[in-house]
């Protein structure tokens, strides 16, 4: 499996595509503003199809291209914890950009902590991971030994928990049970900034060690 990612306006939040060529398909997680035009550019590029959308939650920033996904008739997944948001993200306009365009997104798998999706011939495993927001979750593919999380976790940092749903102790819970009870070597995507390890976090992390 070849994992992609890419930067994307207008707050630098993070991408992802899993690509496995042998059986031409992919999938995108997270869908920030101008993510379906670069999703259909890597999919041209390996040969691909888009099968499937992982939200990792519902927040503005993660989700402002999702329409376009749904508009293409890609199966979307989210966690029911978030559905306000999917549903009316407008209601997120007092702390996303002025001006912003945010329309409903559909999802049409809904997925919660423990579920095994099945997609690309691998087992994604589903843990959820509250304290940024309500449905935050992550997803862990043991056979790449890779894990994309959302906003639960940064390298060196954790996500913001003044925003509503968010709660520091809630979010340190799902950092010490959900992602460092992962193995060490596990290589951390995050939705903003560069790639980490759960060993780096766990000994270096200023907010939450492990």
């Amino acid at each position: 499996m070849i994992i992609e990612s890419q930067e994307l306006p207008p707050i630098g939040t993070n991408a992802f595509a899993l690509i496995e060529p042998q059986l031409k398909e992919c999938v995108i997680i997270d869908a920030p503003a101008e993510a379906y035009d670069w999703a259909t550019r890597i999919a041209e590029q390996y040969g691909c199809k888009i099968v499937a959308l992982i939200l990792t939650h519902g927040h503005w920033d993660h989700i402002l291209d999702g329409h376009r996904f749904a508009a293409a008739e890609i199966p979307i997944y989210g966690h029911q914890a978030d559905t306000e948001m999917f549903e009316a993200p407008a209601r997120m306009s007092s702390y996303a950009i002025p001006g912003l365009e945010m329309l409903p997104v559909p999802i049409t798998h809904w997925i919660e902590g423990g579920d095994i999706v099945e997609l690309l011939g691998a087992k994604m495993e589903i843990r959820h991971v509250p304290g940024h927001c309500p449905g935050n979750i992550l997803v862990y593919i043991e056979s790449e030994a890779a894990t994309i999380v959302g906003d639960v976790i940064f390298a060196g940092s954790v996500g913001r928990y003044d925003l509503p749903g968010g709660d520091f102790d809630v979010l340190k819970q799902s950092i010490q049970t959900q992602v460092y009870s992962l193995p060490n070597e596990t290589t951390i995507y995050p939705g903003h900034g560069g790639q980490t390890s759960v060993i780096q976090e766990k000994v270096s992390n200023p907010f939450v060690r492990g």
